[in-house]
């Protein structure tokens, strides 16, 4: 198979007047090959927009080159207009999965949606979630309390999962990181690690007095009763990295801040 032709660029922006500056601005000093002639998708904004860039080539084979014009920008390349198409070049890969959540809402509608960083379940009102947790057709968690839960892809797992103080994963490992968010009871529960090839059910308990919404993304589904989550290994995308900062020594790196 030929190696793609990294010359051939295509670049798509956040709205922040930052992105737009830097979209303007690639787009006269290099050539825009359109969304279909391109092989290289350069998003510029930040991680939220880069999540956006990947949903929306999805399927395409097209790599997908972020460069941050936002503020945390951990999936993102630095920002710079010199020497594009080298940089590129000699870029590292990283081929991502995402999950695929489907959702029953409690009047019994069903949708589906992918998540390259992790899905969420959040209570949606004062009240506390219950929630019942199922791996692989066995109850774990009979009764969950809390504000939330999440599970996430070696990807997203310094993202929102991080802030729940869940653990980061190596970019290559075969697991999937379970973590509750505000759990009240089991008050010791911090989550667990699963296998990437794990299904996990989310079965929402006492729904109408404590509703909740399953978030994959930035796709949201309210009202739900129950959702199933695994991975989705039909499914990748290609994500490029600058030489020597690659995602999986991002994630690594993450390890050992402050």
């Amino acid at each position: 198979m030929a190696e793609p032709d990294v010359s051939r660029l295509h670049f798509v922006a956040a709205a922040a007047s930052e992105a737009q500056a830097a979209l303007k601005s690639l787009r006269q000093r290099y050539r825009d090959d359109g969304p279909e002639q391109a092989s290289v998708i350069v998003a510029l904004g930040g991680d939220g927009f880069m999540l956006q860039a990947l949903h929306a080539f999805l399927g395409s084979q097209k790599l997908i080159y972020g460069m941050n014009c936002g503020s945390v920008g951990f999936l993102m390349n630095e920002y710079g207009e010199e020497d594009l198409v080298e940089r590129l070049e000699a870029a590292e890969s990283a081929k991502i999965y995402p999950l695929r959540m489907k959702a029953i809402r409690r009047d019994g509608k069903s949708t589906e949606a992918l998540a390259f960083n992790e899905v969420s379940l959040l209570r949606e009102t004062r009240q506390a979630a219950k929630i019942r947790i199922v791996v692989d057709d066995k109850v774990r968690i009979a009764e969950l309390i809390c504000d939330g839960v999440l599970i996430s892809t070696p990807a997203g797992s310094t993202a929102y999962n991080l802030s729940a103080h869940g653990p980061i994963l190596p970019i290559d490992a075969a697991l999937l990181a379970l973590t509750p968010i505000s759990a009240f009871r089991p008050r010791r529960w911090r989550g667990a690690l699963l296998s990437h090839l794990a299904r996990t059910r989310f079965e929402i308990l006492e729904p109408e007095k404590r509703p909740v919404s399953a978030v994959a993304d930035h796709f949201e589904v309210r009202d739900v009763a129950s959702v199933d989550v695994a991975e989705d290994r039909s499914v990748d995308m290609t994500m490029l990295f600058d030489a020597g900062h690659s995602l999986s020594e991002r994630i690594l790196a993450e390890q050992f801040l402050d």
